[in-house]
């Protein structure tokens, strides 16, 4: 008997320092100053302090004005899940599409987005046809953002040279000049776009 109160006893102590002291400490670290705005989702306000995106997750932009960003198999959306009679939710999960490279919807899919570039003026790049493994991806690489300066210029009455220079400023470089590719973060490149 005295054996099973002290497995009780240590199993209740270890249930609140794992279940409840860790997790809350590792709460309040993670709302330190330096910390926070990476613990809550990395958002992105506007003027008026509006949520308008994160810039860990990439978001659709169709119209000429902007960078597009890479087509996604995820829809994202705030309609509210409960009352979506537009079908505008029609995936909650990130991912890619699991079709093969030889299946005749991807390969449509494929030839219309190029073909849709190619009418805009835009030499296709990888990151305008193809998505990302998680379909989340918010970034993509300054040739992709450079391919779409012609459209912009044209659209905003603007210089490709102010765009080549804007993309440059808003470009991410590789981590040590060697892990990963550089990329722009295209919801950021737009925001400093709006703001020329």
């Amino acid at each position: 008997m005295n054996e099973i109160i002290k497995s009780i006893r240590v199993t209740i102590v270890l249930w609140v320092l794992v279940a409840v002291i860790y997790p809350l400490g590792m709460l309040a670290i993670a709302q330190l100053p330096f910390l926070s705005y990476q613990a809550n989702g990395s958002l992105i306000r506007n003027a008026q302090e509006q949520v308008i995106g994160s810039s860990l997750i990439g978001q659709p932009f169709t119209s000429d004005r902007y960078f597009h960003s890479r087509p996604s198999t995820t829809n994202y959306s705030t309609a509210d899940p409960k009352a979506d009679t537009a079908n505008i939710l029609k995936t909650g999960v990130s991912g890619a599409s699991n079709l093969a490279p030889s299946n005749p919807d991807l390969l449509k899919r494929i030839k219309t987005d190029i073909s849709k570039l190619q009418q805009s003026g835009i030499s296709p790049t990888a990151d305008l046809v193809y998505t990302s493994g998680s379909s989340l991806d918010p970034h993509i690489t300054p040739e992709s953002a450079k391919a779409q300066i012609t459209r912009i210029a044209q659209v905003r009455k603007l210089e490709p040279s102010q765009l080549e220079q804007l993309i440059d400023q808003n470009s991410d470089r590789r981590f040590l000049g060697i892990f990963g590719e550089d990329g722009v973060n295209v919801l950021k490149l737009n925001l400093a776009l709006d703001s020329l």
